[in-house]
């Protein structure tokens, strides 16, 4: 247990860090910042990091440039910012499938997200959107499941790789409906979302902005989306709470990390510079339009939340025995 005095100098250290003379102290704009993407484009990861990058940037006193690192089920990107400097310049946009979901199946390698990345602040908090592709005769997802039921096995559902959102999504959703669908991995949603369109698989779940535009043209169907309550820019399609199957934690977020490091002076900044940048009524407004939902979070909340998710995670990994390899 920790002693007053030392909890007593925590708290000062932590409140001096904070302070804003000790933020002024940080200066980025020597160099542009490298907000690294560890996915393909056209997900949502990149459409969050896209969302900040120039605007945070300018709140920087400097420029950030979206790089995408992809391969090795977001291995490379993640080893890109371990790599780098700890000085700021260097960032990741972390999505929630890889930081917990792929930490829980193991199918990390070495990294231990916990450990070696340091969190900066979260961006947005989206309930996924399950889709299918318009051949399949159901229109929500009780009727999904009913269709599941009677064809075990037959059924297959994408995903962006072992322990993705997609993936684990959708392995508890059979756990929970009691169904059986064949899992078809992608390396990237726009390789998924291409096969879904055409046909080659049934059933997937994101986050909405990637899916959106294809459910409003009919090239995808809306069964719901996860939650107990309605997306607010999605009214008009039911939650899966409403439809029998409540307190699923499928809520897709991305954060911005540092790697480890990174002295927490710089860190505390660059949160505060995107507190405001999330701030802003016209970036809200466009996120919003595209269905995912600003979502500011503080460091020691990210942590917690990151803790408490891989460990669910893991306890789906063991009930659908998951393997990343």
């Amino acid at each position: 247990m920790v002693q007053a005095p030392r909890r007593a100098l925590m708290a000062a250290t932590a409140a001096a860090l904070s302070s804003p003379a000790i933020l002024r102290a940080q200066d980025l704009s020597a160099r542009p910042i490298t907000l690294i993407v560890p996915s393909p484009a056209g997900g949502g990861t990149d459409y969050s990091a896209r969302l900040v990058a120039e605007p945070l940037g300018r709140a920087l006193g400097t420029s950030m440039v979206v790089e995408n690192r992809t391969g090795g089920n977001d291995v490379v990107g993640l080893t890109a910012v371990l790599n780098a400097r700890p000085d700021g310049h260097t960032l990741l946009c972390g999505y929630c499938g890889t930081m917990a979901g792929r930490a829980a199946a193991g199918g990390l390698g070495a990294i231990v997200p916990m450990r070696d990345f340091v969190p900066v602040g979260q961006i947005t908090d989206t309930p996924q959107l399950f889709v299918t592709h318009p051949s399949v005769p159901v229109a929500n997802l009780r009727e999904f499941i009913d269709y599941a039921k009677a064809r075990p096995g037959e059924i297959t559902y994408a995903s962006a790789g072992v322990g993705s959102m997609h993936h684990m999504g959708a392995e508890l959703l059979k756990i929970r409906a009691g169904i059986d669908m064949l899992h078809v991995p992608y390396r990237g949603t726009g390789e998924t979302t291409r096969d879904l369109i055409a046909g080659r698989v049934q059933f997937y779940m994101n986050s909405p902005p990637p899916l959106t535009p294809l459910v409003r043209d009919g090239r995808l169907r809306a069964l719901c989306t996860s939650g107990n309550e309605r997306h607010p820019g999605l009214a008009d399609i039911p939650s899966a709470g409403e439809q029998g199957y409540p307190d699923m934690p499928l809520n897709v977020w991305f954060s911005i990390y540092a790697p480890r490091g990174t002295p927490e002076g710089v860190t505390r900044l660059i949160g505060a510079k995107l507190g405001e940048v999330l701030a802003d009524p016209a970036l809200r407004r466009r996120a919003f339009e595209a269905g995912a939902l600003v979502a500011p979070l503080g460091p020691e909340a990210m942590a917690a939340r990151l803790e408490r998710e891989t460990a669910g995670w893991a306890e789906v990994v063991r009930a659908a025995n998951i393997s990343a390899g």
